[in-house]
């Protein structure tokens, strides 16, 4: 660990004298901030004050969160969804439990159970072969 250490700064020193960049996140982060504490390096005034301001307001919102309303959720028509559920009986003694949020008609859940006996039946043949 202190040899990888040892190159790592190795490299910055480099980079630092005017050597080739490197291509690894650690030393190309070790380099922006040192470019950052160069003297003749300033920040925009602007920016500042915007980035305090945005953290700041994320402050303020984590310290006093929104209210939440006690009837929050109600009337939205979300929550009133009526779920249509049905049983069938397949051939092999299996159950096949059928829901929707239309209306489930005698037709569809023959068509069902017609598609899933096929699928039974095919497994059964796959497993006997």
């Amino acid at each position: 660990m202190l040899r990888r250490a040892d190159k790592a700064s190795e490299r910055l020193e480099r980079a630092l004298e005017g050597g080739p960049i490197p291509h690894d996140t650690d030393t190309r982060r070790a380099l922006a901030a040192a470019g950052a504490l160069a003297p003749g390096h300033s920040r925009s005034p602007e920016r500042i004050q915007r980035t305090h301001d945005v953290m700041m307001a994320a402050f303020m919102r984590t310290l006093n969160p929104l209210e939440t309303r006690d009837d929050a959720g109600t009337d939205d028509g979300l929550d009133d969804i009526e779920l249509h559920r049905t049983e069938i009986s397949l051939p092999d003694g299996g159950q096949l439990v059928v829901s929707d949020i239309e209306e489930i008609t005698p037709e569809r859940l023959e068509e069902t159970a017609a598609a899933m006996a096929k699928i039974l039946e095919r497994r059964a043949k796959d497993h006997q072969s």
